[in-house]
């Protein structure tokens, strides 16, 4: 049995446009000044408290706590209306209907999302029941801690050496190596390859077809 650990933001769906408008919102309201769509996009993947720690460490709890706030209302403010732009990335839907009919593929979730995010998209694109674990920043430490997939892995009874992460960020990547399972990035998310590499992706997908091939070389060559 394999264990495929998606994340959500910058690999499944291509939510930025919701990340930076609520960013901008939260920081705006504040009357902060906003740090940018780079810096914004830079930080996904993190639970929102570090975000905030990251984006404006000068500021006190208070501060970022309020920031938090905003974001959150924000974020759901735009989910509830046409603005809401949160699409599945090319090839993707394909990808996850054909692991969810296979008997030995288990998928998961791991992701900086909260619950309701995450529920929130699997109810749009009407994929319930493919997901064995779903973990959220409202579950465990935030990224690069391991905790997600070790939980994932405790959750669905499949063992760490038949196990991947796949995301597009360095937190993704990091998580995956300090938890021992398998490291795969892709180039369309949040952060550059090159840095993904650096962060010890084991190989980097430039479209979804690529993932079946990439995680039989991963699990080949460790088993």
């Amino acid at each position: 049995m394999k264990l495929i650990v998606f994340d959500c933001d910058g690999t499944l769906v291509d939510s930025q446009h919701n990340i930076v408008r609520s960013m901008q919102f939260a920081f705006e309201r504040e009357e902060l000044p906003w740090p940018g769509r780079e810096a914004t996009l830079s930080i996904v993947g993190l639970s929102l408290p570090q975000v905030m720690q990251v984006l404006f460490p000068e500021g006190d709890a208070g501060q970022h706590e309020r920031l938090t706030e905003g974001y959150k209302n924000a974020f759901q403010y735009l989910r509830a209306t046409e603005a809401h732009k949160e699409p599945l990335y090319d090839g993707c839907r394909e990808v996850l209907d054909r692991y969810h009919a296979m008997d030995d593929v288990i998928m998961a979730i791991a992701t900086g999302k909260s619950q309701r995010g995450v529920r929130a998209m699997i109810d749009r694109e009407g994929m319930h029941g493919y997901f064995a674990s779903i973990q959220t920043a409202d579950d465990a430490p935030s990224k690069p801690h391991p905790a997600m997939i070790h939980q994932a892995v405790s959750e669905t009874g499949v063992e760490l050496g038949n196990t991947v992460m796949v995301g597009d960020t360095t937190y993704d990547m990091a998580m995956a190596r300090n938890a021992g399972v398998g490291a795969i990035g892709v180039s369309w998310g949040y952060h550059p390859v090159d840095e993904l590499v650096s962060s010890g992706a084991h190989d980097i997908l430039h479209e979804y077809n690529q993932l079946e091939a990439s995680i039989h070389g991963y699990l080949s060559g460790n088993s």
